[in-house]
């Protein structure tokens, strides 16, 4: 296992950009933001407890007799007390190829993504025609026509409707499509964009792969749908108590290619998780976000409301070292993890629509949104409320 260090890791970013050069997206002279009008997820009904998972998996993906202790042991370990998926547990062991299982992730994903949709729009009070630009990532399956597409049409979008499919980001894309849906309105300040993250990780589960990777993919994550509906307002007016995005950041380690993604073959997704990931988190994390944050006249101890994707135990726990985090600081996360396991991309979406719902924060204090994904790569959200 080749581990990088921590002189190799150095952002690809212009030599200013710690200090405010083109790495960073800063606020806008005009003091335009973009606000969250609304964020809602839509979860599959089949939810299941960890524990039962925990056989499936052995099932699917061990020899038959195998030992299962080393199985049970990073299930229990995972942080993870149930899930939903895409299908009835009952269903998995038929899918025998990747064209069923991208042929059931295009079922499903319709299903959730046009919910999730849907009730963001009615949240933000708005319908399908509003929308001017709509952003849909998704790391679990393939179409063309794309998700987006298809949901344009099914939803009664305008045929002019802007449409950007991104596939390859991962567990990032829920942070860095907020961060490039806030760019889009940078520049189109009486438009509306979506985001739409639709991810059905129990579809790339390998069967008869008893890799350490396939195994923990496996323990980790979940399958859900959610959406952000979004506009331009100025500071000045921003008094909804809703989220608006100030700044962002979007950072690529070079050489750490190897370290998280898809191996792409007959089968379908197998997983790349390599154990190196947390000592890439603890090295990066700190300096890198406190970079971040001093170009906008803030330290981590100014963040109020922490939104970290909740990639696992491992990485949690790296984030909050990295960055002296008081006890609690990300109980959001590890609570998304708990209820519904790591979902990708969904995750820091879901994590945004339950502490605008049940905690909201005080008017005028900051927030941080962040995620990690293939590239090895992070990305900044500076929110305000």
């Amino acid at each position: 296992m080749r581990v990088p260090t921590v002189d190799r890791l150095a952002p690809v970013t212009p030599p200013g950009a710690q200090a405010g050069g083109a790495g960073d997206v800063r606020p806008d002279p005009d003091g335009w933001q973009t606000v969250v009008a609304a964020v809602r997820t839509a979860l599959p009904e089949h939810r299941y407890a960890q524990d039962e998972l925990t056989e499936l998996i052995g099932d699917l993906c061990l020899a038959p007799g195998a030992d299962r202790t080393v199985l049970r042991r990073l299930h229990g370990a995972a942080g993870v007390r149930t899930r939903h998926l895409a299908l009835p547990l009952d269903q998995y062991a038929a899918l025998e190829d990747f064209g069923q299982t991208n042929a059931a992730w295009m079922a499903a994903g319709l299903e959730l993504g046009e919910r999730a949709l849907t009730s963001a729009l009615e949240a933000a009070g708005l319908t399908p025609p509003d929308v001017d630009l709509v952003v849909c990532t998704s790391i679990t399956g393939i179409a063309a026509p794309s998700l987006d597409a298809r949901l344009a049409s099914r939803m009664g979008m305008r045929p002019d409707v802007k449409r950007i499919p991104v596939f390859g980001l991962g567990c990032v894309a829920g942070a860095a499509g907020l961060a490039r849906i806030h760019d889009y309105l940078r520049g189109h300040q009486g438009e509306v964009a979506a985001l739409l993250s639709v991810e059905l990780c129990s579809l790339t589960l390998q069967q008869r792969d008893d890799s350490p990777a396939n195994l923990v993919a496996g323990a980790l994550f979940g399958d859900g749908a959610a959406a952000v509906v979004a506009h331009a307002a100025r500071a000045a007016d921003h008094r909804s108590g809703r989220p608006a995005v100030v700044a962002t950041r979007s950072l690529l380690y070079p050489d750490t290619e190897h370290l998280l993604g898809w191996t792409i073959g007959a089968g379908g997704f197998r997983p790349v998780v390599d154990a190196a990931i947390p000592d890439v988190v603890g090295a990066r994390i700190g300096p890198d976000l406190r970079g971040f944050l001093a170009v906008h006249g803030l330290d981590p101890d100014d963040i109020g409301t922490w939104i970290c994707h909740p990639g696992g135990p491992r990485i949690l726990t790296a984030v909050a070292h990295a960055l002296d985090l008081p006890d609690g600081a990300l109980e959001s996360a590890h609570r998304a993890l708990a209820v519904s396991g790591n979902m990708s991309s969904a995750s820091v979406l879901r994590i945004l629509e339950d502490v605008t719902a049940n905690a909201p924060p005080s008017p005028g204090s900051w927030g941080l949104m962040m995620a990690m994904g293939p590239g090895f790569c992070v990305e900044f959200v500076l929110l305000r409320w």
